[in-house]
């Protein structure tokens, strides 16, 4: 049991899982500000073009119901969660445009040849003395 929680501290410790964390309450926060910003501000606008509809209260009754009770399918609701979506995808992707151009990209400095190069760049160079010299021997 002990070497399990070590490995879970362990697991917990590293630099990802953390960064994932922060994200994650950073994401909330945000999501909680974009639903906001559709609820309070562009669905009223929208309902307000369309002729005063509210959207969130769009919704069709189920009339097949046994209970008594209406069911109601909220299909507002549903719009406001994809118009969500859609300025958190938008945000973030004009965020990672942004990151994107302040962070340069770090090239990695050309590797040297490896051995297997080494060798056969000599033989190379070899082949093209042999050569030359079978060459000159012909002209003579």
């Amino acid at each position: 049991m002990k070497k399990f929680f070590e490995e879970f501290k362990t697991f917990i410790a590293r630099g990802n899982v953390i960064d994932l964390a922060i994200g994650m309450i950073i994401g909330s926060a945000f999501t909680a500000i974009v639903t906001s910003l559709v609820n309070d501000m562009l669905m009223p606008l929208i309902g307000t073009i369309m002729g005063g509809i509210d959207l969130s209260n769009l919704s069709i009754e189920i009339p097949w119901n046994l209970a008594g009770d209406p069911v109601y399918i909220c299909y507002g609701n549903f719009l406001q969660a994809i118009l969500n979506f859609v300025i958190i995808a938008f945000c973030i992707f004009m965020l990672v445009k942004v990151i994107n151009k302040f962070v340069k990209k770090k090239e990695a400095p050309p590797a040297g040849p490896t051995k297997d190069q080494e060798l056969l760049t000599e033989i190379r160079d070899l082949l093209k003395a042999q050569a030359a010299s079978k060459a000159d021997e012909k002209k003579e």
